[in-house]
């Protein structure tokens, strides 16, 4: 009796997003002289919420792009987005000396960001977001602080389920905290126009 045949399901292959951050020319101290190679940083996510890094060595630039780019792959995290694409909330990220503030941003804001930064956000799938980096411009800290920041932020439903509360109960409460931080935001612009025009005025009286 035949056996009947067996389909073979074809595992659809996810395409990821490859971001070469920085590549560095290093020397490995040996007997007889010096050896040298390089280091690449590279960032891989698959454009819907999921993010690794990597850093790798090799005596070849494209040997250590492709170590580090198996080895993002093998420490991807998933974040959370808004809407697909943008983040939940304002969130801030450390690491070493490298510090980061990121801010959601509403729709066709684009990615107000640059370096390293730039990168994860192209890669995840971020579409609007305003990111600023202060102290160090090092990649490396600056990758890291941002990843520390991304694996920070919460979404609605991981918060309503830790409080034990609807998810509407917690977009409300943002929606709401974020209009009030507009309005304040508006208020000290306008304190700061209305200085700036009084002192104009004394000055050319």
């Amino acid at each position: 009796m035949a056996r009947p045949e067996r389909k073979r399901e074809e595992r659809e292959e996810v395409e990821y997003n490859e971001r070469l951050v920085a590549v560095n020319r290093v020397a490995k101290v040996v007997k007889g002289g010096r050896r040298f190679g390089f280091a690449a940083l590279v960032v891989v996510g698959d454009g819907r919420g999921r993010i690794g890094h990597g850093h790798a060595k090799a005596r070849e630039v494209p040997d250590a792009i492709r170590k580090a780019t198996d080895q993002a792959k093998r420490t991807m995290i998933r974040v959370a987005l808004r809407e697909g694409r943008t983040i939940h909330h304002d969130v801030v990220g450390r690491y070493g000396a490298g510090h980061v503030h990121l801010r959601t941003a509403p729709a066709g804001t684009g990615i107000i960001a640059g370096g390293p930064m730039r990168a994860i956000f192209e890669a995840i799938g971020i579409q609007d977001v305003v990111a600023k980096a202060v102290g160090t411009s090092n990649p490396y800290n600056m990758v890291n602080a941002t990843f520390a920041a991304l694996q920070a932020m919460e979404s609605p439903k991981s918060v309503a389920a830790r409080r034990g509360k609807k998810v509407s109960d917690i977009v409300a409460n943002r929606d709401v905290r974020m209009k009030e931080a507009k309005v304040v935001e508006g208020a000290e612009a306008t304190g700061a126009e209305a200085q700036e025009t009084a002192s104009a005025d004394q000055a050319a009286e």
